[in-house]
């Protein structure tokens, strides 16, 4: 397993090839996946957290069903840049991950995800306890649907300019 960074990952995926979000909690892994065409990112069940090997089956049960080319990781960086205790438990799930899989992973800023997932499920007027329930795969949607869109940009930016 490798970890790529955007632009890696968007050099190596071929077309359609989806590609998995996920939110990794203490108590649930958030899900979400991309369409083939890799523009929309779709909640999916989340994945109650057992111990690592465990969840890691579940995991890579899920990414083999869904044909998952690669998974778009959150990384719970601190408001003010700095690396915690959240940062260091993902780095060590993805390094333990690599040891399972060749499936590449991409760690993606996950700054203010969880809170944006709050207000657009309140603004769909869930309620409190279907929020807590789907809060970390909407917080997933919300990681992955933020790669979609800069793997798009970054599929523009390297088309060649037919104005000139």
């Amino acid at each position: 397993m490798t970890t790529l960074t955007i632009e890696d990952l968007a050099a190596t995926l071929l077309p359609g090839q989806p590609i998995a979000g996920l939110d990794l909690g203490t108590k649930t892994i958030g899900l979400a996946m991309s369409d083939l065409g890799r523009r929309f990112a779709t909640p999916r069940p989340v994945i109650k957290r057992v111990k690592f090997t465990q969840d890691a089956e579940t995991l890579l049960a899920f990414a083999e069903k869904e044909k998952v080319a690669a998974f778009v990781i959150g990384l719970p960086m601190n408001m003010d840049g700095s690396v915690g205790p959240r940062v260091q438990a993902t780095r060590a799930f993805v390094r333990s991950m690599s040891e399972k899989t060749a499936l590449p992973f991409v760690f993606w800023d996950e700054r203010l995800s969880t809170v944006a997932a709050e207000r657009a499920l309140l603004e769909m007027d869930v309620s409190r306890a279907k929020r807590a329930e789907r809060i970390d795969s909407a917080a997933a949607s919300f990681i992955l649907q933020g790669v979609l869109d800069r793997l798009s940009a970054l599929g523009r930016a390297s088309l060649p300019d037919l104005d000139a």
